[in-house]
């Protein structure tokens, strides 16, 4: 299958590593992989600040970039599940192709897990990791059950990271709660927000966290941040690059 690789502006800007694990992971398991070069932002940041009506272009050149492909994949969900939820074109033609992409996008969780049905990986990481579920992951995308929810529990992420050799993973007091990045809520609120990653780190470091992963390197950015003020020796890791390690 061919498969057109999406990667975020902050992945490219600040964690050219995860976008190469990504690359890694679908080439490990058989995918021809394309990263079109002039790909740009998705759009996102302009429209969760109430702008959706000036992402024209970007969802004009992400169409042309994208649309050929069987399958899009990117290791983030937000920047996923915006393509899913709001790409469109102004053209019949163009809303033809943004309808098509819209339904072969996948996060990369999802894609190893329900596309490429992954049940084995070569990877270790003998460390005690702690999993970030982030919002539009798991509430928009379902990669992993809400709590609240009474139904049978379940998580792709903790899925594909048991299957890697020395792997400890810690158990959370709250699971599901959200670290305060946001997108653009960390600078409009940028109190709330650092306040909602101490909690959240607290949760971690209580259990003995010395990575902490998830599939959103957004959100690990901000848990980063707070983690570098703080003087702590625990790290992030974006989940792709724990499912190519081999420590």
């Amino acid at each position: 299958m061919r498969v057109g690789l999406f990667i975020p502006c902050y992945v490219d800007q600040f964690y050219p590593q995860v976008g190469i694990a990504t690359l890694q992971l679908l080439e490990k398991y058989g995918c021809e992989v394309i990263y079109p070069a002039d790909q740009t932002c998705c759009g996102q940041p302009m429209a969760n600040s109430g702008f959706e009506h000036l992402t024209g272009g970007c969802n004009d050149l992400f169409i042309k970039n994208f649309h050929e492909f069987d399958y899009i994949v990117c290791p983030s969900g937000s920047c996923t599940l915006h393509i899913k939820d709001h790409l469109h074109a102004t053209t019949a033609e163009g809303e033809v192709a943004a309808g098509g992409i819209r339904k072969k996008i996948y996060e990369l969780i999802e894609f190893l897990t329900d596309v490429l049905k992954v049940e084995q990986l070569e990877a270790s990481f003998p460390h005690k990791v702690g999993v970030h579920q982030s919002c539009h992951g798991q509430r928009g995308l379902k990669l992993s059950q809400m709590s609240e929810l009474m139904a049978p529990p379940f998580s792709k992420p903790e899925k594909l990271l048991k299957m890697v050799k020395g792997i400890e993973l810690i158990d959370l007091d709250r699971q599901d709660e959200c670290c305060g990045f946001g997108g653009t809520f960390c600078v409009a609120e940028e109190a709330v927000s650092v306040k909602m990653g101490k909690d959240r780190l607290a949760d971690h470091l209580h259990h003995g966290a010395e990575y902490i992963t998830g599939a959103d390197m957004s959100c690990l950015m901000h848990l980063e941040g707070i983690l570098h003020r703080q003087k702590s020796p625990v790290r992030v890791k974006h989940i792709a690059e724990i499912l190519v390690s081999q420590e």
